[in-house]
């Protein structure tokens, strides 16, 4: 395994909270609750709407049969969580950038790319969940609910200006709402205590198997252990070995209790299914249908309101979580960092799709069955996550003394070895019952197929035995060093200074700037003013109005009592319907080495209203652009 370089460049994971969370204190109880947060962030990928799906279907099916299938991905998921969150404490890495600093381009760009599908399957199962929880609650039609779930974009943008203290507990608040609502449930449907108990003895079969390896994808997110070697970054801790030591602990008490609470919600859903559903021979086939029969069999009305409330505090607790994962993922693989609106955006929009298309073709039952086949996909990527982080964390050349011990060596590639072999089991059940039943279609079927699994299953393959590959096969891609301190020393030269002037307030800082640097570099200033009055706009340089004049007068004026200061001036005025246009050709022809350009200070509405100049201009242009900010009043 290749050890981490340290001359990375990497932006630390989640940089705008990195560090920012204190955890020294003489109190126990402080530094415990200073640790507490990540897991509780992390916890709500194992209750989201999917896991409602996969819980409902198999406790109406199979009655409290599956129990110990939540129990197992549970304990699965406490173990590749800390080991996660050791990861992000001792390497000071999420797991997204160990891979980019281990295996090579190829193979880092698959490893996104399956990723962010499940990031988008995830985040098909909370659109889903919310909208269905708004339908329960307030009447909405399916399709206006999902479509609704665009504007929960921003929700995560505002939080994130409070830190990440306000967001953790405001999804403690959401979790607190669920876990009471489905109590109060469970407690009104009074389970039996024999059958229950006897679901705790692991037994599966043909028929359960889909329905359990949706829950274990449910349950055991892959894209949560990209989030919580991340998430533990935003605590401040040592760089000694014994405060990593502490900190580990910390984190390993807060997935046990945090984790342990999803169970507890998990087991609920499947119980409540079980106690009402099941034992009324009914076969749920959308949640909705669930939430309906629970007054008539439950004999109350407030049965219906908790599970709807339980329901969309699920959706919005879970995509909040799932917003963070996809900026650590995209950022992590390969070192891009895109809006967080913008990448938000993007997520949700590849989750509305399908969801829009699917309630509008197949309605209410087609959700449901969308909402389990996206569990189930999240499954099969499972081990595309847990390999390499059972590699990195077992590497002593990365972990150093914190590096697995061989009894968890073994623990964990136990973990991986059943799941991938749950995934193979269903991969190969699934497939032979498309190939009895597509008929004439089955070449085509057979070769879609394989053409699609054998790519996966030989990357599954490189990544499981990547330590002992040749070096030629695992040479991970060259990490730029930073810059050597003699470089630094080297201060660049301006010759050429373009500065555009717009006749308001903002000139003159723009110019103090270009005229202070022009005399440290005895620099030539090129000033260039566009008039974009109407008249301008139509007549162009034969313009003759009071408006023109009053221009042509002003830059003249500027670049007398630059010349009279020993600076050299060359001044431009041109007529154009658009500026910024206009100032890129000016520059492309003249060549500057910087452009200095005055800011008007304006957000928002003001921004539209008086352009987008600047960045237009920096886009367009080689050169670099030094950005004055002016005032609102002075603009």
């Amino acid at each position: 395994m290749s050890p981490a370089q340290p001359g990375s460049t990497s932006r630390p994971s989640l940089a705008e909270v990195h560090a920012t969370v204190q955890t020294k204190s003489p109190s126990i109880w402080r530094r415990m609750f200073a640790f507490a947060g990540p897991a509780y962030l992390v916890s709500v990928g194992y209750m989201d709407p999917g896991n409602w799906a996969t819980d409902l279907e198999g406790g109406a099916r199979f009655g409290y049969q599956l129990l110990w299938v939540l129990v197992m991905s549970n304990l699965m998921a406490i173990l590749l969580q800390s080991l996660s969150a050791r990861l992000g404490i001792v390497s000071r890495r999420d797991l997204a950038q160990a891979c980019r600093e281990s295996y090579p381009r190829p193979v880092n760009f698959c490893l996104w790319v399956l990723c962010e599908l499940a990031i988008a399957a995830c985040d098909l199962a909370e659109v889903l969940g919310a909208a269905i929880g708004l339908n329960l609650l307030f009447g909405l039609p399916l399709l206006i609910g999902v479509l609704l779930t665009a504007l929960d974009t921003l929700l995560l943008l505002w939080f994130t200006n409070y830190g990440i203290r306000v967001i953790e507990a405001f999804i403690l608040s959401l979790i607190t709402v669920l876990g009471i609502s489905l109590v109060i449930e469970v407690l009104l449907a009074r389970p039996e205590v024999g059958p229950l108990a006897a679901g705790l003895i692991p037994r599966l079969n043909g028929n359960s198997l889909y329905i359990a390896i949706g829950m274990l994808g449910a349950t055991v997110m892959p894209h949560n252990l990209y989030l919580h070697s991340a998430l533990v970054q935003t605590r401040r801790i040592g760089g000694t070995t014994e405060e990593k030591r502490a900190a580990c602990r910390y984190n390993l008490l807060d997935s046990f209790v945090a984790l342990n609470g999803a169970l507890i919600v998990n087991a609920a859903l499947l119980v409540l299914a079980a106690a009402v559903f099941f034992k009324n021979g009914i076969v749920v086939t959308e949640i909705q249908q669930a939430q309906r029969l629970l007054e008539p069999l439950l004999g109350t009305t407030v049965a219906p309101v908790l599970f709807g409330v339980a329901l969309l505090c699920a959706g919005q607790s879970s995509t909040m979580t799932g917003t963070m994962a996809g900026q650590i993922v995209m950022e992590g693989f390969l070192n891009v960092r895109m809006r967080p609106w913008l990448r938000r955006l993007i997520t949700r929009m590849l989750a509305i799709v399908p969801a829009a298309l699917t309630v509008w073709i197949a309605g209410e039952q087609g959700t449901y069955q969308l909402l389990i086949l996206s569990q189930v996909l999240l499954s099969m990527q499972l081990p595309f996550a847990v390999i390499p982080l059972i590699h990195f964390t077992g590497d002593r050349k990365r972990m150093g003394v914190f590096a697995n011990p061989n009894w968890v060596k073994l623990i964990s590639w136990t973990v991986a070895a059943v799941i991938v072999a749950l995934n193979v089991w269903l991969l190969i059940g699934t497939v032979g019952g498309w190939l009895d039943g597509a008929g004439a279609w089955k070449p085509i079927v057979f070769t879609v197929v394989l053409a699609i699994t054998a790519p996966l299953g030989i990357m599954l393959l490189w990544v499981t035995f990547h330590p002992f590959l040749p070096e030629t096969l695992r040479r991970p891609p060259v990490i730029a060093a930073p810059p050597r301190a003699e470089l630094l020393m080297e201060h660049p030269r301006y010759g050429r200074i373009l500065v555009p002037l717009d006749h308001s307030g903002r000139d003159s800082l723009a110019l103090a700037h270009a005229a202070a640097i022009a005399k440290w570099h005895n620099s030539r200033l090129f000033l260039l003013h566009v008039e974009e009055d109407v008249t301008s706009m139509v007549y162009g340089a034969e313009s003759s109005t009071a408006e023109v004049h009053a221009g042509i007068g002003y830059i003249e004026d500027i670049a007398a009592g630059l010349t009279a200061q020993g600076v050299a001036v060359e001044s431009a005025i041109v007529h154009a319907r658009d500026p910024k246009q206009e100032i890129i050709r000016y520059a492309r022809r003249i060549r500057p080495d910087l452009v200095v350009m005055g800011a008007h200070g304006h957000r928002g509405v003001r921004d539209l209203a008086y352009g987008e100049t600047i960045d237009g201009v920096r886009h367009a242009l080689d050169a670099p652009i030094l950005i004055v900010r002016a005032s609102a009043a002075d603009s």
